[in-house]
């Protein structure tokens, strides 16, 4: 018999840099087929290289054009997609070896909030049904005690037990992404990944999920991979934040850092197309030429060098590595750093 557990209880107290995740040199590529006997002509080289760390009950915002191998990653976490090399510890363990039952204890551990509150829920079940199989599944408390847990969670994402007897369709889009959030909550997570929760959301209610999960976070301990394209919303959730272009991590540094000094050309880019809520406040915008080169060919040396202002024959000839620009900047640039 399963016993019973306290409901969303937080994580034990740890240090500021425990790490909780940790991605060492991780690579996905996709194979292209042509031709009747379906041949590989070559790969997409969706996540190629990433390392990063998260520490338990912080934010990493994972940033970046579409296609640069966000979501790929996120997947691969996962374990929604299997790795090509590489490795990814999560308290300890390299959990891209585990199968069965340890890969079905990693699902309770590490959880998901997706993009379309629409498709991400069935429409045919309550929202009971939604919130209370993760529960069952995972056995996280006996039978008599799940309605109250389930109750607990809703409550804590701002719905009622009476929406318990409804379905999805009756929900806004706002109220579908609670209750996405209450699934994933449901279980007691220790992290939980984010992919663009808020961008399909009307901006009025971006803030409010925003401050549902900050809260969360703050309440119960949780570590987050927050993912998405814009920056103004990255800035206000994550402590850390990590630029991806073509599958490589470009920049990472402490997000009071990076929006005060960015250091890789792309995330002056990305940055410089963000909106000020100011009027009267005057920006340079940096308009990139060129569109994003194939990750299927990629540029030798460094990828970003087609757009990149800076770009001269060494960047062609030799790829830059992430290196150190202080104790806590990362920056993979010949020239910057």
């Amino acid at each position: 018999m399963v016993g019973s557990e306290p409901i969303h209880e937080a994580p034990a107290a740890t240090g500021k840099n425990d790490v909780l995740l940790s991605l060492q040199e991780l690579r996905k590529f996709f194979p292209v087929k042509r031709g009747v006997f379906s041949r590989t002509i070559g790969h997409v080289r969706a996540v190629d290289g990433v390392s990063f760390d998260v520490a338990r009950g912080q934010t990493l915002g994972l940033v970046g054009e579409s296609g640069c191998g966000k979501t790929t990653t996120a997947r691969v976490i996962l374990r929604l997609e299997d790795a090509d090399g590489g490795s990814v510890w999560f308290n300890g363990d390299d959990i891209l070896s585990y199968e069965g039952a340890q890969l079905r204890a990693l699902r309770r551990e590490i959880q998901a909030i997706f993009q379309d509150p629409y498709s991400s829920l069935n429409p045919r079940k309550t929202v009971w049904d939604i919130v209370s199989e993760p529960v069952r599944v995972h056995r996280v408390c006996p039978p008599n005690e799940m309605r109250d847990r389930v109750i607990q969670t809703l409550e804590k994402v701002g719905l009622r037990a009476d929406h318990m007897r409804r379905y999805p369709h009756e929900f806004s889009g706002g109220q579908r992404q609670r209750i996405g959030i209450a699934r994933a909550l449901s279980v007691s997570p220790q992290l939980i990944v984010c992919d663009e929760p808020v961008s399909a959301l009307d901006v009025s209610i971006r803030s409010q999920i925003l401050n549902i999960l900050i809260e969360l976070q703050r309440e119960l301990g949780l570590a987050f991979i927050f993912i998405a394209h814009d920056l103004s919303v990255v800035e206000h959730i994550s402590d850390t934040v990590a630029v991806m272009y073509l599958g490589k991590v470009v920049e990472m540094a402490p997000a009071d850092e990076f929006y005060r000094r960015p250091l890789h050309p792309y995330s002056e880019a990305l940055l410089s197309a963000t909106p000020v809520p100011n009027p009267e406040a005057k920006s340079r915008r940096i308009i990139l030429s060129g569109d994003v080169p194939s990750p299927i060919a990629p540029p030798s040396g460094c990828h970003f060098r087609t757009r990149c202002p800076l770009a001269d024959e060494r960047c062609a000839r030799e790829e830059p590595r992430l290196k150190r620009s202080g104790p806590t900047h990362l920056v993979a640039c010949h020239y910057r750093g």
